[in-house]
């Protein structure tokens, strides 16, 4: 039998596949479920931030129209902002402590971060909830030509949770950066614990016989992994954390891939919502056969071996490949 067993956040998972924050790990029995059929831990639909501003901003909108706010130093404001908060955090705390009493995989807490505001703060109460770990999806948008502070917000909102929190921390982030790689190894170096590579943007198309903005791919798709697969490739031996690999990773091939890149473990999420729960076992099957075939026992004896051949130069690698690919064309 292989020992699929590896070490992620400083936790001891029974195989590189994890859950990612989806509204698949947003109950008690889909959790159950997951266990049941194989993933060695679960990232908790986030807990997010935009939405408690949103409700919050409704609720004063609401209360102004009802002339129940007389000043904007109304104590109400205050009132209202923190009922709210509170609210939406007793929520996901009675999630957790649920969660924790039905299964024994790891359960790794999840907040979709926009700002640093300070609700931050309340990280220490999910961490007395029992979470296992806490992973911040810092989404800030790209497209946005207002802030100036982008990369900095990252930076604040790593700092004030890790002072609130002992658990292990890991930030999910996207690839646009202006240096990515330089931008990844200073995040690794704040003191969280992973990194997870890459958050999925919302991506929009357009009819063009309604001449209307429709939803675009809401999954990822599998050609979507070659992007993460070269971040995973080039940082995993330039940061100082652990690398888990994210979006377009639909079968076991694809966490291989992944793993031989030198990332710890794999999240998923399309694929369990295209091929329902039994994919995690699938996957684990094809990683056993391929290390059966291959020679390997365990799967710490090949995650980063195919990087470890180009690490003193990933982007010679980089190119080298893109020449060999497209030179003889014309």
């Amino acid at each position: 039998m292989k020992d699929l067993s590896t070490k992620y956040l400083g936790l001891t998972l029974q195989n590189p596949v994890i859950a990612a924050s989806s509204s698949l790990t947003a109950s008690v029995k889909s959790i159950k479920t997951l266990e049941k059929n194989g993933a060695s831990a679960v990232v908790l639909k986030s807990l997010f931030e935009e939405e408690i501003l949103s409700e919050i901003n409704y609720e004063i909108d609401s209360a102004e129209k009802h002339h129940m706010i007389y000043s904007e130093l109304s104590e109400t404001l205050d009132y209202i902002d923190l009922h709210i908060k509170e609210n939406r955090l007793n929520d996901y705390l009675r999630m957790i402590r649920e969660v924790k009493k039905e299964v024994l995989i790891p359960v790794i807490a999840s907040i979709n971060c926009i700002s640093y505001e300070d609700w931050v703060h309340f990280t220490s109460r999910i961490q007395e909830a029992g979470a296992d770990a806490l992973e911040l999806n810092i989404f800030l948008n790209p497209a946005d030509f207002e802030s100036k502070e982008f990369e900095k917000v990252y930076f604040t909102i790593i700092e004030k949770v890790l002072k609130n929190v002992s658990i292990p921390v890991s930030i999910k982030i996207s690839k646009y950066f202006t240096r990515l790689g330089l931008t990844a190894r200073a995040l690794s170096e704040t003191g969280i614990k992973g990194m997870v590579l890459f958050n999925k943007f919302y991506t929009p198309d357009i009819d063009i016989e309604k001449m209307a903005i429709t939803p675009g791919n809401l999954y990822s798709r599998p050609e979507d992994h070659l992007e993460t697969l070269r971040w995973i490739a080039i940082l995993s031996d330039k940061v100082n954390c652990d690398l888990a690999a994210s979006t377009g990773i639909h079968d076991g091939h694809d966490a291989i891939k992944m793993l031989l890149a030198g990332a710890k473990v794999v999240q998923i999420a399309s694929t369990l919502y295209k091929n329902g729960p039994e994919q995690i076992p699938r996957m684990i099957g094809q990683m056993e056969a391929w290390m059966d075939r291959k020679g390997f026992n365990s799967v710490n004896q090949f995650i980063g071996k195919v990087h470890a051949e180009y690490k003193d130069n990933p982007a010679a690698f980089e190119r080298m490949q893109f020449m060999k690919n497209f030179s003889q064309i014309g």
